[in-house]
């Protein structure tokens, strides 16, 4: 404990001395992100947040009713079931049209985590849910509706972190259970599914591929770039192996037999990444295969052209980091910002997000090999901040205590201070903390993930202690989405 207090003072002295981007501390970080200090730190305040949940029996999703009318945002409340405690949402320019439980979604443990969509070549929408004992499949009807098709149940024991990525017509299943690997589902299996007969899949035999290469058969996440036809696993531990958690490049080219040509260890530990075929202002890197990876205690950029021998562009630090969780490009087409989030200035008070407001970091990222933290967003409402994805000039972001938040980014071309952002619309799908000053606790609860890039306009919210939630805007104008180039490509 000493030691964390330690360096972690450290590191704070030397953000106020220098400003918002910092030079990587090489040394600060390997004493505490490299060893995995920092890790334990913050797994060991999940558990504790997750032990207190447990204790309140609010894991237990069967106790959580089903919500199938729509309810419609009024004067800043969702009332989904009148007179029933914490059914009562704040929100914002978002209603509810259908709200299932973990239970109701065939998971015998619950704990929710990662979730993502497909959209069929009939434009059907369906969901794969991150669950702790597996993934649950759903397709969101015209009306908004969740269909309950089945579920793929975890290759090795249950564990809360599952994470979903879509890969054309799969879905790229990892996990932090050892033994799991990466599990590649073929989404069309679910066409011609009766809801009335839903379907459980066998975790092996019904796979497409399965990629069994990992370290002792575990990722942090899964990363994923159709134009390459790559998934990229991270924090695949132990830190000690070669590729030291880093970017492990897994070739897609025939998703039944996947390979890896390589990986990316020079800067250890990868926690998230985007990886994209490069196009922007910094033309010595147009078309090449650039990684933007958020690295615990950096945003480490890398050149992933050639997968066996792999380039770091640049490690750049910024005033407030305690945990560089993820973040995503404003625009594809034009490589020039990027908002990224730290998952644990909230809950440590640091740097801007030191009143517990959970804080966007905005990115100048013109120049690869110089990237400029020019401003941020802070959130009217206090919580931790921890998945955000970007389509059509708008931050979808899952802030878990204080829900499902829509951020209007469009103004940050003209003003990278963040200032002319705007928040549009949000849905707290976490009603147990409201009551609290500050109107939300800053703690690892609620939303862990939505996926809103449907162009029904519909999302999908998924929760760690209740289940999934169908909503969408209440603005006619804000409520469909045309399809755009970023659907297309994610």
């Amino acid at each position: 404990m000493q030691l964390i207090q330690t360096v972690v003072g450290a590191l704070a002295l030397s953000q106020a001395v220098v400003g918002k981007e910092l030079a990587k501390d090489e040394r600060l970080g390997a004493e505490l992100y490299d060893s995995g200090i920092m890790m334990d730190r913050i797994l060991a305040t999940k558990q504790e947040h997750w032990s207190e949940q447990r204790a309140l029996g609010r894991y237990e999703s069967a106790q959580y009713p089903p919500v199938d009318a729509l309810v419609k945002c009024v004067n800043g409340k969702a009332v989904a079931l009148e007179g029933k405690a914490g059914y009562t949402f704040n929100c914002n320019n978002v209603d509810l049209y259908n709200f299932k439980s973990h239970a109701d979604l065939g998971s015998k443990t619950g704990e929710g985590s990662s979730s993502w969509g497909w959209t069929s070549p009939e434009g059907r929408e369906f969901v794969a849910i991150g669950q702790a004992d597996g993934a649950a499949f759903i397709e969101i009807s015209k009306e908004g509706k969740m269909l309950y098709l089945g579920r793929l149940p975890a290759f090795s024991a249950p564990v809360i972190w599952r994470e979903i990525r879509g890969y054309k017509d799969y879905m790229v299943i990892g996990s932090e259970s050892e033994g799991h690997g990466i599990q590649i589902f073929d989404m069309k299996k679910l066409l011609a599914i009766d809801p009335a007969k839903p379907k459980t899949f066998h975790k092996k035999d019904d796979l497409t591929g399965h990629y069994d290469k990992l370290p002792i058969g575990r990722t942090h996440n899964v990363v994923i770039n159709e134009d390459s036809d790559m998934v990229y696993a991270v924090g695949a531990i132990p830190r000690e192996d070669k590729c030291k958690g880093g970017l492990i490049a897994i070739n897609m080219t025939n998703p039944a037999a996947p390979f890896s040509p390589g990986c990316a260890g020079q800067d250890g530990y990868v926690h998230d990444a985007q990886c994209v075929i490069y196009h922007g202002p910094d033309v010595k890197y147009e078309g090449r295969e650039i990684c933007y990876g958020y690295n615990e205690d950096s945003l480490t950029i890398y050149d992933m052209t050639d997968k066996a021998n792999s380039k770091i562009v640049s490690k750049t630090s910024y005033e407030g980091v305690q945990y560089c969780h993820q973040g995503w490009v404003l625009d594809k087409k034009n490589q020039h910002y990027l908002i990224m989030d730290d998952e644990f200035d909230e809950i440590r008070k640091a740097g801007p997000a030191k009143d517990g407001h959970a804080v966007s970091y905005i990115w100048d990222i013109s120049d690869l090999a110089h990237p400029k933290n020019t401003g941020y967003y802070k959130s009217p409402a206090q919580s931790v901040d921890h998945n955000q994805y970007i389509f059509n000039g708008r931050s979808y972001q899952s802030n878990y205590g204080s829900g499902f938040r829509i951020l209007d980014v469009t103004s940050i071309p003209q003003d990278p201070t963040g200032k002319g952002v705007k928040e549009i619309g949000f849905f707290d799908v976490y009603p147990e903390d409201d009551k609290l000053p500050g109107g939300g606790k800053v703690a690892f609860v609620g939303s862990w993930s939505s996926f809103a890039n449907f162009k029904s306009g519909f999302v999908f919210v998924n929760t760690i202690e209740r289940g999934g939630f169908v909503l969408n805007q209440s603005s006619p104008k804000a409520a469909a989405v045309e399809k755009s180039e970023d659907e297309e490509e994610e």
